[in-house]
C-alpha cells in the first residue's frame, strides 16, 4: 500500500508568494543555464538570452512585435469563441440524446483524428487564402475536442437535481442557470484551458501557410533567413502573452467556478 506523503499535498497549499518565488527561481536557473550553454557552444544558431531579448526589444520598439502578436491574438479569440460556442452546443445535444450521440459519434471520431494540416490546406483550397478560411480552419480543428469534453459533462448531469428543479417549477431559464450550467462549468473550463493551448499552436501553422501577418508568418520569414534569435524572440514573446492570459484570466475564473466545491 502506498503511504500518504504530507509534503506532496502541502506543496499546493503554499502561499502564492512562495509558489511565485519557486517559479521565478526555476526560470532564472533555466536562463542562466541557457546563457552558459550558448557561450560555451558559441554558435550563431544558439544565441544567448541577452541577444534574444535585445532582438525582442527592437521589434517591440518598432511596433512590429505588438502588431503581429495582436493579429495572432485576434485570430485566436475569434476561432476560440466560435469553437467553444458550436462545440459546447453539439456536446450538450449529444450528451442528452442517445440516438443523436450514436449517429454522430463516428463523425466526431473522424474529425478528432483528422490531421490539423489537412483541414488547414482544404480550407485554403476551398475558401482561398482569406481571413475567414484561416479562422474556420482553426475553429474546426478545436471544435471536436470541445464537443467530446462537454458531452461527458452532459452525460453526467444529475437527474435528481433536474427532477427537483421540475418539482419546484424553476422553468427552463432558472434550471439552466442554477442547475445545468454549474454542473457543466468544470467541463467548459477544461475545454477552454486545453483549447487555448491547442488553438494558438494551430493559428501559427495557419499563419505560416497562408497569411501575411501574425507570429506564424514572422516565424516563417525568419526561418528562411536562418535568424534563430528573431524566431526565439517572437516565440518567447507570444508564450509570455499566453501565460498572462492563463494566470490572469483562466485561473481566476477556475478558482471562482470551483469555489462552491470547497
Amino acid at each position: 500500500m502506498q503511504r500518504f506523503n504530507p509534503t506532496v499535498s502541502a506543496a499546493s497549499d503554499q502561499p502564492w508568494p512562495v509558489r511565485v518565488a519557486w517559479g521565478v527561481g526555476s526560470l532564472v536557473a533555466f536562463l542562466l543555464f541557457w546563457e552558459v550553454l550558448a557561450l560555451v557552444i558559441h554558435h550563431r544558431h544558439l544565441p544567448t538570452p541577452t541577444v534574444v531579448f535585445a532582438a525582442m526589444a527592437r521589434e517591440f520598439a518598432s511596433g512590429e512585435l505588438t502588431y503581429h502578436i495582436g493579429m495572432t491574438l485576434f485570430r485566436v479569440v475569434i476561432a476560440f469563441v466560435f469553437a467553444m460556442s458550436i462545440g459546447s452546443a453539439i456536446g450538450i445535444v449529444m450528451g442528452r440524446n442517445g440516438r443523436i450521440d450514436q449517429f454522430f459519434d463516428t463523425w466526431l471520431v473522424l474529425f478528432l483524428n483528422l490531421p490539423a494540416l489537412v483541414i488547414i490546406i482544404l480550407c485554403y483550397v476551398w475558401f482561398g487564402r482569406t481571413e475567414v478560411a484561416a479562422i474556420i480552419a482553426v475553429a474546426v480543428n478545436k471544435l471536436p475536442n470541445v464537443a467530446v469534453t462537454v458531452r461527458e459533462g452532459a452525460r453526467a448531469l444529475s437527474r435528481d437535481l433536474a427532477e427537483m428543479a421540475h418539482m419546484y417549477r424553476f422553468g427552463w431559464w432558472k434550471t439552466l442557470r442554477h442547475v445545468t450550467l454549474p454542473q457543466l462549468a468544470p467541463y467548459f473550463l477544461a475545454s477552454a484551458r486545453t483549447g487555448l493551448s491547442l488553438v494558438w499552436k494551430i493559428v501559427l501553422v495557419v499563419e505560416l501557410l497562408g497569411r501575411s501577418d501574425g507570429v506564424g508568418f514572422q516565424l516563417s520569414t525568419y526561418f528562411h533567413l536562418f535568424d534563430v534569435s528573431m524566431i526565439l524572440a517572437y516565440a518567447l514573446a507570444f508564450i509570455a502573452v499566453v501565460q498572462l492570459i492563463e494566470f490572469g484570466i483562466l485561473q481566476p475564473i477556475a478558482a471562482r467556478v470551483n469555489r462552491w466545491r470547497r
